[in-house]
């Protein structure tokens, strides 16, 4: 039968790994973000040599699990004397995995930056470097912020693939009281709950940013 009470005694050891879960997040998706962008113009504006890596980049990254993933940098890279933390292990890893599909996102926000633009920049003897921060990028992250939620929103709940490898972010927590006190029902509710109530925000915020954004460009 469910206990509310127990699980509201669970509730600091939940928030810790709460905690850990947003940190994660915020950090991976900022990392991602800065990945996505140079990726991005250097896939669109086909960089020679910097562009084909960053194509294979993207595949080798989409066309692997992100469970594989972690356990090469987890496992792997201490084999060839590269070690990490646990919790960068997880930053990385969650970075690499968004940053693959940020440059994808980015990408395509790029190319809806029409050829009037540039040409426009080219008259007015603007720096690329300052077309890209002035106009390109603004273009870009508008027209391309819904696939960025979305990928930042799947970066949440990969994080949850973390507590393979030990690090206590929300969901090792609730599997590690699971293991103690055979309380499934209220853990997995709980986690739910959080899971759903983090995504929601998240979207939430992201409508805001995304109305604030469109604003100059309404009727």
């Amino acid at each position: 039968m469910f206990d509310p009470a127990y699980l509201l005694a669970q509730v600091p050891a939940l928030l810790g790994g709460l905690g850990m879960t947003l940190l994660l997040t915020a950090l991976s998706v900022a990392l991602s973000l800065a990945i996505g962008v140079a990726g991005g113009a250097i896939r669109s504006q086909r960089v020679p040599l910097l562009a084909p890596l960053a194509g294979a980049y993207v595949e080798v990254i989409r066309n692997t699990p992100i469970l594989v993933q972690l356990f090469f940098l987890f496992y792997g890279l201490p084999a060839i004397g590269l070690r990490m933390s646990l919790f960068w292990t997880g930053v990385v890893c969650l970075t690499l995995w968004g940053g693959a599909y940020q440059i994808e996102n980015f990408r395509g926000g790029f190319a809806a930056v029409g050829q009037g633009l540039r040409e426009a920049a080219l008259a007015l003897n603007l720096r690329p470097r300052v077309f890209l921060r002035r106009v390109a990028i603004p273009i870009a992250l508008r027209v391309s912020l819904p696939s960025i939620v979305n990928t930042s929103i799947s970066q949440l709940k990969n994080s949850s693939y973390l507590q393979a490898i030990g690090l206590a972010e929300l969901t090792f927590v609730a599997l590690d009281r699971v293991a103690t006190d055979f309380r499934a029902l209220e853990m997995f509710a709980a986690l739910g709950v959080l899971y759903v109530g983090l995504v929601f925000a998240l979207s939430a915020a992201a409508a805001r940013l995304e109305r604030i954004m469109n604003r100059p460009y309404a009727a």
